[in-house]
């Protein structure tokens, strides 16, 4: 057993194996036919930010995630705004990657494989969400900032 690099989680093979868990997860078979895409991505975006080694290693790479995140909690997610941050995102829009946090919140992966019901994993990643958005409370303003540009469709 040994921590995650990326989460902190005590896992067997560390990184690996928290990458592991994370893939086995969209397996189950009540995930992959029934969940909504809203809940599905802010899972991605949040594993993604808690393991930004492998998948922020960008400033845009970043920000996908980030905005992503906060899309979904401070403005519910919908389906239009995510397409007019991808818009923004594969526009010229020139953004610097901030440093990131050394702590990415105290809920892992582990806590939403625990989830065995259907109907108490949507919370769930709702509760992991909100413990990684704490943890990147010195990057909300650059959120916020970001996903405005994308909305308003500054930065073409």
């Amino acid at each position: 057993m040994e921590a995650c690099a990326g989460c902190g989680l005590t896992v067997a093979g560390g990184a690996d194996g928290c990458q592991a868990l994370f893939h086995q997860l969209w397996t189950r078979e009540d995930l992959r036919d029934g969940l909504p895409y809203p809940i599905r991505r802010k899972a991605v975006d949040v594993y993604c930010l808690q393991h930004p080694d492998r998948y922020c290693v960008s400033a845009k790479s970043l920000a996908a995630h980030l905005t992503g995140l906060c899309w979904a909690l401070e403005h519910g997610g919908s389906s239009t705004g995510l397409a007019a941050l991808q818009r923004w995102l594969n526009g010229p829009a020139k953004i610097s990657k901030p440093a990131l946090p050394t702590s990415r919140g105290g809920v892992t992966i582990a806590d939403v494989m625990g989830a065995q019901q259907f109907a108490v994993f949507g919370p769930t990643v709702d509760r992991w969400a909100l413990a990684t958005w704490a943890a990147y409370s010195g990057l909300h303003e650059t959120a916020r900032r970001w996903v405005d540009e994308a909305i308003s469709g500054a930065g073409r």
